[in-house]
């Protein structure tokens, strides 16, 4: 993941600067960034193969399913909390895989119809 953003912080070192080149010319805002995209695409393509390539590996190890799952510090607390808990009492059944009990909707309150007043 780290090439990934390295060199996506290579395309946007060259494509701000373009930017904002193209805006001081007087090209518009559109036509800035279609210019500068352009040609922060070609350079980086004809000049940074390697750092590409290491990006599109990254990805595609993140896609596959081959990488390691990314967890938060909460996860990984609650996970080894769930573990311990498991290894102290084996007749504890945690099912992750079942969807939680859904409240009963509450029955609507009965109402008077309207313009019935004696």
């Amino acid at each position: 993941m780290v090439a990934f953003l390295k060199y996506s912080l290579i395309r946007l070192a060259l494509f701000a600067p373009l930017f904002v080149l193209f805006l001081y010319l007087g090209l518009g805002a559109v036509m800035s960034v279609i210019c500068a995209a352009g040609i922060a695409f070609a350079v980086s393509y004809l000049f940074f193969q390697q750092q590409r390539d290491d990006a599109t590996a990254a990805m595609r190890r993140r896609f596959t399913g081959k990488a390691q799952p990314l967890r938060t510090a909460g996860e990984v607390d609650d996970a080894q909390a769930e573990d311990a808990l498991v290894d102290s009492n084996p007749d504890v059944t945690i099912r992750t895989d079942a969807k939680p009990a859904s409240p009963k909707p509450a029955s609507p309150a009965p109402t008077e119809p309207k313009g019935t007043n004696s």
